[in-house]
């Protein structure tokens, strides 16, 4: 009986997800992401410049395999293990907005991050 509970808890052990994201850091993330869509800026990945929607959707795809894997807990995590190169080539992905040289997409969204972090805090409650 003891060797089929153990048996049975490590199969679920095994079989268990990975929890979500915080909702904090899921909701900077997301929020990252829809302003990279709305931008009107493109993106690079891999030599080929994507309009934001495709970006999104990528990323997403990107968000949901660290979840998956445990990896992501805070926005800046998504942003240096997802969301900075490509996992394929390793090439650095690139964020062009009209009239501007293209800037690493690290380099983009950390500005982004700050720029969220700085409105909300500007508009909380003291």
């Amino acid at each position: 009986m003891r060797i089929a509970l153990a048996l049975l808890a490590c199969a679920l052990a095994a079989t268990a997800s990975a929890a979500p994201m915080p909702a904090p850091a899921r909701a900077e993330v997301d929020a990252l992401l829809s302003r990279l869509q709305s931008s009107g800026c493109e993106f690079n990945r891999n030599g080929s410049w994507y309009v934001g929607a495709e970006a999104k959707a990528h990323l997403l795809k990107k968000l949901d395999y660290l979840e998956g894997k445990d990896m992501v807990q805070t926005a800046e995590q998504f942003i240096a293990r997802g969301a900075s190169s490509s996992s394929m080539s390793g090439k650095p992905y690139l964020v062009r907005c009209a009239g501007k040289a293209p800037v690493e997409s690290a380099r983009w969204l950390r500005g982004e991050l700050q720029q969220l972090r700085a409105a909300r805090a500007a508009s909380s409650p003291r």
